[in-house]
């Protein structure tokens, strides 16, 4: 039986509200230099971006407190997760939901944009993290 090696690089950073989206966004794509695809995969480096400013804004806003941003490369797929304290799940907008809002389609972007996208509770809080592949491969995470 062959064992096959897993090589990721990662990092992670808090976002206290004080240091605002930005922080956060400048943060990501200093790192998403680093990755192989960067300069090949634009429309990928601009979701991941438009994604982390969706994702830390909501985390501000819903828990009123840090985001913990964590971004993990791991050769097919940069996941991008986002965990805050509040540990009420979301939900997706209904059908019914008011057409004139001006806020509450981050995670709907968020779910356009990403490959995929999972949310979860996790030490009395939550973590949305959404998955994405700059060569439009298959889900590696697919059964």
């Amino acid at each position: 039986m062959r064992t096959l090696a897993v090589k990721a690089v990662g990092w992670a950073r808090s976002f206290p509200i004080a240091e605002g989206v930005r922080a956060a966004r400048q943060w990501t794509a200093g790192h998403l230099t680093s990755l192989p695809w960067n300069r090949s995969a634009p429309d990928t480096v601009h979701s991941v971006l438009l994604c982390v400013s969706e994702l830390v804004t909501n985390a501000h806003r819903h828990a009123r407190g840090t985001a913990n941003l964590v971004l993990t490369w791991d050769g097919r797929c940069l996941h991008v997760s986002v965990s805050d304290a509040d540990p009420r799940l979301p939900g997706p907008r209904g059908p019914d939901a008011d057409a004139n809002a001006t806020s509450g389609r981050g995670l709907g972007i968020v779910d356009t944009l990403a490959d995929s996208l999972d949310i979860h509770a996790c030490h009395g809080g939550k973590a949305i993290t959404a998955c994405f592949r700059p060569a439009g491969g298959p889900d590696p995470h697919a059964g």
